[in-house]
C-alpha cells in the first residue's frame, strides 16, 4: 500500500479512490468499492419531481436504480436522450430538467424495474 496516499478517498485529478488500495475506483483491485457499488435497496426505483433551490425550475428525482455506477451513467444518458432534456447524475440520482415523470417511469417498467411514482 502507498503510505503517501494513505487515508485519501478524493482526489481532484483522479476523483474517488478507493481507502484501501489507494488506486482510483475504476481501478480498485481490492474489490471493496465495487461491493459497495450497488446498494442494497428495496428493489422499488422511485421517479419523483422536485424544484427546491432551482428558482422554481422543475427536475425529474430517479432514485433507487440497483445499478453500479457506469451502468447507472449510461441509464442517465438514455434517460435524457428520450425526454430530449439536459440533466445529471448525482450522488446515485438521476436529475433529468423539466418534469419528465411520466416518460421516464413508462421506460423504467419497459426495462423491468418495479417502478412507483413519488409525490404528487
Amino acid at each position: 500500500m502507498n503510505k503517501s496516499n494513505d487515508g485519501i478517498v478524493y482526489s481532484t485529478a483522479r476523483g474517488r479512490m478507493c481507502p484501501e488500495c489507494s488506486r482510483p475506483a475504476a481501478e480498485c483491485v481490492c474489490r471493496r468499492l465495487q461491493a459497495e457499488a450497488i446498494p442494497a435497496g428495496d428493489g422499488i426505483v422511485r421517479v419523483s419531481r422536485e424544484t427546491k433551490g432551482r428558482k422554481g425550475k422543475g427536475v425529474t428525482l430517479v432514485t433507487g436504480v440497483p445499478l453500479d455506477e457506469n451502468k447507472l451513467r449510461n441509464l442517465a444518458k438514455q434517460l435524457k436522450r428520450l425526454c430530449g432534456a439536459g440533466g445529471t447524475l448525482k450522488d446515485r440520482v438521476i436529475e433529468i430538467q423539466g418534469d419528465h415523470r411520466d416518460t421516464v417511469i413508462e421506460e423504467l417498467q419497459k426495462q423491468g424495474y418495479t417502478v412507483r411514482r413519488v409525490g404528487g
